[in-house]
């Protein structure tokens, strides 16, 4: 069972501003908040860290296809709440990756989810739990 997960960012008000948001559509909190970083919660097991990266660090750049994290991924409730927040997406200006597949993009017709960028370019996926 995952315990928490701490994610370095280069943009601390960017971050909490996207992760903040989007996490709250599906039931996160934000549960401490301090000058470098913020947490968000589910409310049961698993939390959040999210911590600005050190001016040292910052020329270090990530890309999923590289070595490391490539994404995340959310179980949502229900295809309608993956509807809701692709909508929520286009309105914020979030891009949505693979958007001319949506909402089969993981090529199966029983895979109903949305995949979209972090200000970083993580990878983010919500996906129906069937």
């Amino acid at each position: 069972m995952l315990h928490h997960l701490e994610i370095y960012v280069s943009n601390l008000d960017a971050s909490h501003a996207f992760w903040a948001n989007i996490l709250a559509k599906i039931g996160y909190e934000e549960t401490g908040r301090w000058g470098d970083g913020f947490t968000l919660s589910d409310g049961e097991d698993a939390y959040l860290t999210f911590v600005q990266v050190s001016e040292a660090y910052k020329s270090h750049l990530y890309h999923r296809c590289g070595v490391g994290l490539n994404h995340l991924a959310f179980k949502v409730k229900s295809r309608d709440a993956v509807d809701t927040l692709r909508q929520y997406c286009i309105e914020n200006n979030i891009r949505n990756l693979y958007d001319e597949r949506y909402p089969f993009a993981n090529g199966g017709k029983d895979y109903y989810a949305l995949f979209v960028e972090d200000p970083d370019r993580i990878k983010v996926e919500f996906v129906v739990a069937d």
